[in-house]
């Protein structure tokens, strides 16, 4: 089974997460209800398993949850992968989610970048800073390597943009993290990813 364990402590975050890329169960505790609910929609539309803890500093802000709980699930998913032999490496979506349309691709290149091009109308989410998804996906793409495009093709919603980025974003990695039924290599003509 594809699958990771991550413990990371700093004096900001303790984060406890296991990914499973093959399905299992999904339990979420970040201190956030908004985070949770996006990282559960993340498991559920990926079709991971997600046990996840955090214990951060939220009566500061959620900054370093969201950031840490980032960097936590790159690492994972990328342990998880191994070396990427008989992957599809390519995904793409576009998602509609009522009246939001998000546009999202993956390369599983062991490159990271981020192309982020979402533009929540509100500041906030409940008490939850819609500028802090981006950082979550800067984070997940470093320690990942993998190039990720988000954009925002319509939406007027703050909550169903945002939902949709999370729902494309589990769509995307679900798709090029799958394993091709005609291949056992590394889907790369260097041999390595």
């Amino acid at each position: 089974m594809r699958s990771s364990d991550i413990i990371r402590t700093t004096k900001e975050t303790d984060i406890s997460l296991k990914l499973s890329l093959d399905g299992g169960d999904i339990s979420v505790d970040t201190g956030c209800g908004f985070l949770d609910h996006m990282l559960i929609l993340f498991a559920t539309h990926g079709r991971f398993g997600l046990k996840l803890s955090c214990k951060g500093d939220v009566y500061v802000d959620y900054h370093h949850s969201t950031e840490d709980i980032g960097i936590c699930l790159g690492l994972a998913f990328a342990e998880a992968l191994g070396d990427k032999a008989g992957i599809v490496r390519y995904g793409d979506v576009i998602l509609p989610m009522d009246e939001a349309l998000i546009m999202c691709s993956v390369d599983i290149s062991g490159r990271a970048y981020l192309a982020y091009e979402v533009r929540p109308p509100a500041e906030k989410v409940g008490d939850f800073d819609t500028e802090l998804v981006k950082e979550f996906f800067y984070a997940f793409t470093r320690t990942s390597g993998v190039t990720l495009h988000i954009r925002q093709l319509a939406g007027e919603n703050s909550h169903h943009i945002l939902e949709g980025v999370f729902k494309a974003f589990a769509r995307v990695l679900r798709k090029a993290s799958s394993l091709d039924p005609d291949s056992t290599s590394v889907p790369s003509s260097k041999g390595v990813l």
